[in-house]
């Protein structure tokens, strides 16, 4: 029996180095196996040929079926796997092509549609699109929230912080169970649970002059929900330097702000308004003096449809213009705004 065995291995490493299919090999394997029964059946005992062949009929037979039940076993495994990622496939989303809908989608966006400043061409814009959205906290969260509602294909989300208990009065993409979470990976949860089929990309790292520049390139459309001034500053030189809009929110206790920064695009930058930093005591941030809850969602949900309409070119957009929010009041104002021919930024040009 042990011949048998090595030319059987013989078989198959000769088939290996002849890069024969895997079956092939089987199918020689299998002929010796044919011929080995022959001789154990057609010759008598003590015959030369049997005996070099080695061990009996019986012998031979309990061998081809345990060999028969291995293989019937892996090719029932196979079915079942093959089975179990057809399933799977089943389940998980169909990958379309950029630009085109599925019929799920055409589902989940017709009230976009049908609206006649959108349209299919608005909606395949937005589904073509990327935001980069600068911080997942309270301005962030609706912003990033009606992004992906409303189908922007890429959105990118940039933050250093953990989601910590105080943050859940106003930031709303993020809940209890995600204390201490890094920020980004909890809107990823967020907006893997409302749409699917939007690609987001978490940043979790802090924001500084050496990426900003870069990362904002990748980007069509920038989304400034901070709440420092220098860093507001620093968003807007790079901005600015990578030829991309902003639109930028802020909020402080119970008013708001929205604007669009765009020299390339003929609107002002955020220097061209506010050259120098405001006064200590004037641009304190929310942890500060306080915000009233759902204002960062009133200001958060306008930049979102400032975003959309920036990238579908439907109605009026913020250019040369800010809009102000005062929630105690219930009051909305709008003023003008203009590019400085002396800014040291954009250079008013």
């Amino acid at each position: 029996m042990l011949f048998v065995l090595i030319l059987a291995a013989g078989l198959w490493g000769l088939g290996h180095l002849m890069k024969a299919p895997v079956q092939a090999r089987l199918y020689m394997l299998g002929l010796l196996y044919l011929a080995v029964l022959a001789v154990q059946v057609a010759l008598p005992q003590g015959n030369a040929l049997r005996a070099t062949v080695g061990g009996s009929l019986a012998e031979w037979l309990v061998l081809g079926v345990l060999v028969a039940v291995v293989i019937g076993y892996r090719a029932a495994l196979a079915r079942v796997r093959a089975r179990a990622e057809t399933v799977e496939a089943g389940r998980a989303v169909p990958v379309v092509q950029r630009g085109s809908f599925a019929d799920e989608e055409l589902e989940r966006y017709a009230r976009h549609i049908t609206l006649p400043e959108i349209g299919g061409t608005g909606q395949r814009a937005l589904k073509q699109a990327s935001v980069l959205v600068i911080g997942a906290g309270g301005l962030g969260s609706p912003a990033i929230l009606y992004l992906a509602a409303a189908g922007v294909g890429r959105i990118g989300v940039i933050d250093a912080d953990s989601v910590s208990l105080s943050n859940l009065q106003r930031q709303v993409i993020h809940t209890d169970d995600r204390q201490g979470m890094p920020k980004v990976f909890s809107a990823q949860k967020a907006v893997g649970a409302l749409n699917p089929r939007i690609d987001l990309r978490p940043y979790n790292r802090m924001l500084t002059p050496e990426i900003a520049e870069g990362l904002f390139a990748e980007y069509d459309l920038i989304l400034d929900g901070t709440d420092a001034f220098a860093t507001r500053a620093m968003v807007n030189a790079a901005a600015v330097a990578a030829g991309r809009p902003v639109i930028a929110g802020a909020i402080s206790a119970w008013e708001g702000q929205v604007t669009l920064y765009d020299p390339a695009g003929g609107a002002p930058c955020m220097a061209c308004i506010f050259p120098k930093a405001p006064a200590p005591g004037l641009s304190a941030t929310c942890a500060e003096t306080g915000v009233i809850g759902a204002l960062p969602g009133v200001i958060g949900a306008m930049m979102a449809l400032e975003a959309v309409k920036e990238i579908t070119g439907a109605g009026r957009g913020l250019r040369g213009r800010m809009v102000i929010h005062d929630a105690l009041h219930a009051e909305t104002r709008e003023i003008a705004v203009k590019r400085r021919p002396d800014c040291p930024v954009c250079g008013g040009d």
